[in-house]
């Protein structure tokens, strides 16, 4: 479960542009930067941890020579009360760095967390949790990231690494048949190609062009069932839209391959986890 280290930095630089600007006004003049300090995260949830090492780059890009002593792992979880982290170092680094280190921290958590409470329903079924494009802008690959330390899997990172064929893109094309008719044409045969469908015709037409996965999107749990049938390992079938933590046992049970959860992402609930000074 790594993060790319030159992405990651990326985007820690930037965050940290964003929030400090030319100076921290109130940390640069009350203390100067030889001065050293000790601390620790503190969780105030319960939870699944994730995003140490984001947290840990915050640090030392404002001063190398920050001190990280983890208590904990990626992954790991968590009861309110536990610290995390012993951190020292530069005081003016910690205070600088304290804000931008916890957004990433508890919304990597918060992610992780989620994850984790769709995993755990559905234990006991062949299928899989992965994610969807719904994530922050320009955070794509730490909410991925974060997915994954929850117990969940990857859809397709972005528009580059698969094609899907969603309802604008058929309604535009015409049909499914002319879609997959163009896209053959044009793609190299190692790109798989999934289809979205709404019911059982479009399910079997999707068959008929022989298409990689099929997606099952806001289809009720007994259709569900009759396209699964229909499909029978002829293809990959995910099942997607509005799916709940209520909802997705049953869905679970249907027999679809691949369950997609836009809500692991798009509606974060970060977890409590404050710095505290010794």
């Amino acid at each position: 479960m790594e993060i790319n280290l030159s992405q990651l930095q990326k985007l820690v630089t930037q965050a940290l542009v964003e929030d400090i600007g030319h100076g921290d006004l109130t940390t640069d003049n009350l203390f100067s930067h030889d001065i050293q300090a000790k601390g620790y995260f503190l969780a105030k949830d319960d939870g699944i941890i994730a995003g140490l090492t984001v947290a840990e780059t915050v640090f030392k890009t404002l001063s190398p020579n920050i001190a990280w002593e983890e208590i904990v792992k990626d992954g790991d979880k968590v009861q309110n009360g536990m610290k995390l982290v012993y951190i020292s170092g530069s005081l003016p680094a910690i205070l600088t760095g304290e804000r931008v280190a916890l957004n990433f921290l508890q919304r990597l958590s918060g992610i992780a967390t989620k994850t984790h409470s769709y995993v755990k329903k559905v234990k006991g079924y062949p299928v899989r949790i992965v994610d969807t494009r719904k994530t922050a802008p320009g955070l794509r690959i730490l909410d991925k990231y974060a997915v994954r330390v929850g117990g969940g899997s990857n859809h397709r990172f972005g528009l580059y690494d698969a094609v899907m064929l969603k309802d604008n893109h058929l309604k535009a094309a015409g049909s499914i048949t002319k879609a997959i008719s163009i896209l053959k044409e044009k793609l190299p045969f190692t790109i798989k190609i999934e289809v979205e469908t709404e019911d059982l015709k479009m399910v079997q037409e999707a068959l008929d062009n022989k298409v990689d996965i099929i997606m099952l999107d806001n289809m009720s749990p007994e259709m569900m069932v009759k396209a699964v049938e229909l499909v029978k390992d002829q293809a990959i079938i995910e099942a997607s839209g509005g799916i709940t933590l209520d909802s997705i046992k049953e869905i679970a049970a249907t027999g679809v391959n691949i369950i997609s959860v836009g809500d692991l992402t798009h509606s974060v609930k970060a977890l409590d986890i404050s710095l505290e000074l010794s």
